[in-house]
């Protein structure tokens, strides 16, 4: 696996790391391919039941490799085109496979998060900030069209006329902008980030991780069906979510009045 990406597990939580801190972890073909891989196995493993995306040296993500870019230009364009597709479409299963897993996906960001960086915290379940970190679309500003998600979950966030704005007219836009635009939850201060971020991640791998998956899943689905097809669907989630572990636990936990002890199970 490259170096230009990470992944450590510890109790419970999966923390995946862009390093390439040399160009505030732009996004190469390497960590395409380590962000598919890494989140396959995040999802499939019962042990995991949170997963973490942050940037290394202080930065989230600086967007598209630019050298990169440039490198390529001297190919023929079909070649060209075969190849810049078999990267964005790395990219874009493994943000299907995020959106999928049965449980809760965090982005920490601090310092740049620009172009890809912007999208991938759209892609997030939750999102927690530096209080220095900035956003930007930059992605007209070489020419380019949006990707890695962002035209689908930035208009259901922020709205469409604000989303085409920042599309149209690249501006960056500052921790408590992105949190009033709803693309982020939390902003803490950038020295209080990684304890922050810790802290949500342990109450999120604790919690009720069947519930977890189960509401994510809901709240995907309400984006594109009907209200009749969402009771049911609503109905069949809590019904399996009745006859877990955890719930049986949480009723006990609540007339025992103490804090339930969660197994994710």
């Amino acid at each position: 696996m490259s170096e230009h990406i990470l992944m450590d597990v510890q109790d419970n939580i999966a923390t995946i790391t862009f390093n390439r801190p040399e160009s505030r972890n732009a996004l190469s073909q390497e960590m395409r391919e380590g962000l598919m891989d890494f989140t396959a196995q995040a999802g499939l493993d019962p042990k995991i039941r949170c997963v973490v995306l942050r940037g290394a040296a202080g930065n989230f993500m600086a967007g598209g490799d630019i050298k990169g870019f440039q490198a390529r230009q001297s190919l023929p364009p079909e070649e060209r085109k075969a190849l810049i597709l078999k990267g964005i479409h790395g990219l874009h299963f493994a943000i299907y496979r995020m959106r999928q897993m049965p449980k809760p996906v965090l982005a920490s960001v601090a310092g740049a998060a620009a172009g890809a960086g912007v999208s991938l915290v759209a892609a997030c379940d939750l999102a927690i900030a530096a209080d220095d970190s900035f956003f930007i679309l930059a992605y007209a500003n070489i020419g380019l069209s949006p990707d890695a998600s962002s035209t689908y979950f930035l208009p259901r966030i922020m709205g469409m006329k604000r989303v085409a704005e920042l599309t149209f007219l690249p501006e960056r836009f500052d921790a408590e902008t992105a949190l009033n635009y709803g693309l982020i939850n939390r902003v803490v201060p950038a020295a209080e980030l990684e304890a922050e971020t810790d802290k949500l991640a342990q109450r999120l791998a604790n919690g009720p991780t069947v519930a977890y998956g189960h509401a994510k899943a809901l709240l995907e689905s309400s984006l594109n069906t009907s209200l009749e097809t969402q009771l049911e669907l609503e109905g069949h989630a809590i019904a399996e979510c009745m006859v877990t572990e955890d719930h049986a636990e949480g009723v006990t936990a609540f007339l025992e009045k103490r804090s339930p002890q969660f197994k994710g199970r």
